[in-house]
């Protein structure tokens, strides 16, 4: 009996070698954990840019049965209250679901319907001034961007060669940006500055509505 109760006891985990394993998994867990939360933050950038991809087919699948106009030179009669929403619903045949217009890693929720759809229920801006004819000009983008003066009745004015920047929100002092020609890019605050600079005279004024 004495000789079983040994050898039970030398092939068991003593305290040491338990702690040592513990020891282990807590490094082990610590090395894991910021790789996941990058590949979840690379994950949900990734899922933004599909959804501007999405949007900016959807832009041209509407101007193509609307003389090859976006609905912003079309339908500009809404005024300022939930302007952005209201351009959204005219395209609700071509996003499908209203879940597209919500970034993966912004604080918003959708709208279960187009019909409910609000400012709150949208993560993008949409460029007023966009047009089809110049592939330089900002379509939409996330909302977290930023010039030299605040809004006006949600709209934001960008003069090409001036002051442009994202703010900590949703991407933290980045952000992405879909072009009148359909291509979407992903931009830090150079990088948009530095479209801004191109995309067009410094005597124009770019129009960016908001969904506050």
């Amino acid at each position: 009996m004495k000789s079983t109760s040994r050898r039970f006891t030398q092939t068991g985990f003593t305290l040491v070698a338990l702690l040592v394993i513990v020891a282990i998994v807590a490094i082990l867990a610590a090395m894991l954990l910021p790789a996941l939360a990058s590949a979840k933050k690379k994950s949900s950038k990734i899922g933004c840019v599909n959804n501007l991809k999405q949007v900016g087919l959807s832009f041209r699948l509407w101007s193509g049965d609307n003389n090859d106009k976006y609905p912003m030179a079309v339908a500009d009669t809404f005024g300022t209250h939930e302007l952005v929403a209201r351009y959204f619903q005219t395209m609700s045949n071509e996003l499908s679901t209203p879940k597209i217009l919500v970034c993966p890693q912004d604080t918003r929720t959708a709208a279960a319907n187009f019909a409910r759809l609000k400012n709150q229920n949208v993560s993008y801006f949409i460029g007023l001034d966009a047009d089809e004819t110049d592939p330089r000009r900002l379509l939409d983008g996330d909302r977290n961007i930023t010039g030299a003066a605040e809004p006006e009745n949600g709209i934001l004015k960008l003069t090409p060669g001036g002051p442009v920047s994202w703010t900590t929100a949703i991407h933290n002092n980045s952000g992405n940006v879909g072009l009148a020609d359909g291509a979407v890019m992903s931009f830090s605050n150079p990088d948009l500055q530095h479209a801004l600079e191109n995309s067009g005279d410094a005597t124009n004024v770019w129009r960016i509505a908001l969904p506050e």
